[in-house]
């Protein structure tokens, strides 16, 4: 059984979904949904260092606080509740790095979030992140 939960949660349907999947299914376990806000591809690799501080708006912080508001209302409608993080940068490596960072047991996830269906049958990132983690991921659709 897992203790500790990641959900990463971006607001749709199928992030809902996942979120409510880990409610339910882990009544006992400390839950996180993680928030993170994309940085495209080319600005990341513009960028080095080991403490690396993305640039990140105040409206997109505004807007993944928002959303991480809407995972905290889920939880409480399930009488439950739920820690929250906000990350930025390229999603999949985010999440990888935090189930790495505080020692998360499994990876509760959508299959496709918010930017469309860029694969058949499983998200890039949901794909990326199956392949990279080092624990189990269970992907809702």
């Amino acid at each position: 059984m897992a203790d500790r939960v990641l959900v990463p949660y971006d607001g749709s349907p199928l992030a809902d979904e996942a979120l409510e999947f880990t409610l339910e299914r882990f009544p006992d376990a400390a839950i996180t949904a993680l928030y993170v806000i994309e940085i495209p591809a080319q600005h990341v690799s513009l960028l080095d260092g080991p403490e690396l501080q993305l640039p990140v708006t105040d409206r997109a912080r505004s807007y993944a606080t928002m959303i991480l508001e809407e995972a905290i209302e889920l939880a409480a409608a399930h009488d439950r509740e739920i820690a929250t993080t906000l990350e930025a940068g390229k999603p999949e490596h985010r999440i990888v790095a935090r189930v790495s960072d505080d020692a998360f047991d499994l990876i509760v996830m959508g299959s496709h979030g918010r930017d469309g269906l860029s694969r058949l049958l499983l998200g890039s990132v949901a794909e990326a992140v199956v392949r990279r983690a080092p624990v189990p991921v269970v992907v809702v659709r």
